[in-house]
């Protein structure tokens, strides 16, 4: 099987498409660590949130935000590249286990469906404003908040590239 190949089989339209993975890496005794975003434009700021999250256990889920979802959160010029395309890109990076596309403006019925053991987000949260470390927590999970790099961000590239053509 060709890399192609293998990048597309780890992208999920849903939940419901990627629970039975999910389920066979549990009875596996494998750790799920599951994050969450937009994911616009990846940048070195992504890589490094994302790759000390997959550190935290053995198999690493991405909840991406839909097209639809994006928009509602981000505004109508938004999201740059479709959700096709962001979530071939992450799921091409070797850390990346499944990517799965949500619709709402949160991952909470996504979370609720996988129940991961781990859930991170970027310390510009706090415990208690991250969708779903309710339904981690109340499985015995870890809700953690990992350091964000400094300076990057897909809105100020956005802003620089408006700028920059303005």
């Amino acid at each position: 099987m060709g890399y192609k190949q293998q990048i597309e089989q780890r992208i999920f339209a849903s939940g419901d498409d990627a629970l039975e993975i999910i389920e066979s890496w549990k009875a596996n005794g494998e750790k799920i660590v599951f994050s969450n975003g937009c994911f616009d434009i990846v940048h070195r700021g992504h890589i490094d949130y994302l790759s000390q999250a997959a550190d935290l256990g053995q198999r690493f889920v991405i909840g991406l935000n839909s097209d639809s979802s994006v928009r509602g959160l981000k505004g109508n010029d938004r999201p740059i590249n479709n959700e096709d395309a962001r979530a071939f890109l992450l799921s091409s990076l070797c850390f990346v286990d499944a990517v799965i596309l949500f619709q709402e403006s949160t991952p909470y019925n996504l979370i609720k469906q996988i129940v991961p053991n781990v859930l991170v987000k970027g310390n510009d949260y706090t415990v208690d404003q991250i969708a779903g470390s309710d339904v981690v927590l109340n499985n015995g999970g870890e809700v953690i908040t990992v350091e964000l790099t400094p300076g990057y961000s897909s809105s100020s590239i956005i802003q620089k590239m408006a700028k920059d053509n303005g």
